[in-house]
């Protein structure tokens, strides 16, 4: 197995990208109005999943990325877009810190890639919790991306009203089938999976609302904004990421049959495209 490449150095296109392109979590804040500052399907039953298993979280990391640029060339080639719709937590973070590499970062076609969030917390865009923080931390801040590309979920807003606002960006960019589902697909979905079986901030016991792209639900102990499996599902790629031997028990129960998609919403995600499992050998450990 490869391990993840060696230290990470910007490269002089890196170093020109100011903080002005894409705004910096508190440049988002600070520019909300200042009472709003600091507040808060149908499934293709016949997706087989890949499940792919590495050494570590390092050698998982370094897939993960190869992955990211083959699906932004395969698009930008076939459909001239790149349509990328990530995740939080700290295996996706490994992921965009190697994704903003020179290694990596000069073989994306920024210029061509829009940026979705598969959830968020309700709280403001520069609270260390918020997915659009560590994201643009990571990666963001980093690589040439235009600003009005990244189309981050307005968080502190009520949240309803935050997943009403993104539900209606959504369906402008991709389009609504006869169906109700997305017209066009994402290129490609990144997600983890909880101790318990969730994705996104799709939690066990949540059920789904039939005909919505985005839901607001609560997640002791806040508000999240979330992707429903119908926005979720219409991708070309979905793309987990597993690492870690507090994950073994869920991972094996959540690959396993029969299905309980209740108990466990990552069951839940059946793209119209190819599901792969990224996991280390510690979250592997139950799957034999």
């Amino acid at each position: 197995m490869e391990l993840a490449a060696g230290p990470k150095r910007k490269s002089d296109s890196t170093r020109r990208v100011k903080t002005g392109s894409i705004l910096s979590p508190r440049e988002v804040n600070c520019r909300l109005a200042p009472e709003r500052r600091g507040t808060i399907h149908a499934l293709n039953v016949t997706a087989t999943p890949q499940v792919e298993v590495f050494a570590d979280a390092a050698a998982l990391t370094r897939s993960a990325a190869e992955a990211v640029v083959r699906a932004a060339a395969q698009a930008c080639s076939a459909r001239g877009r790149f349509v990328f719709c990530l995740s939080g937590g700290r295996t996706p973070r490994a992921l965009y810190e190697l994704l903003a590499t020179e290694a990596f970062a000069s073989r994306v076609d920024w210029m061509r890639t829009e940026v979705w969030f598969g959830d968020e917390r309700c709280v403001a865009p520069d609270d260390p919790a918020s997915n659009y923080r560590m994201v643009w931390q990571a990666l963001l801040q980093q690589v040439p991306l235009p600003a009005e590309q990244v189309h981050r979920i307005a968080a502190e807003q009520a949240p309803q009203t935050a997943a009403d606002a993104y539900e209606a960006s959504l369906k402008s960019a991709l389009g609504i089938s006869d169906s109700g589902a997305p017209l066009r697909r994402f290129d490609l979905v990144l997600l983890g999976l909880g101790s318990d079986g969730h994705t996104a901030s799709l939690f066990p016991g949540s059920v789904d609302e039939p005909g919505h792209w985005v839901s607001a639900r609560f997640a002791q102990p806040a508000w999240r904004i979330t992707l429903t499996p119908l926005a979720l599902n219409a991708t070309e790629s979905a793309l987990f990421l597993v690492s870690g031997t507090q994950k073994a028990e869920r991972l094996a129960e959540v690959l396993r049959r029969p299905l309980d998609p209740e108990r466990l919403p990552a069951q839940r995600i059946v793209p119209t495209g190819e599901l792969r499992w990224l996991v280390d050998q510690a979250a592997a450990a139950r799957l034999g």
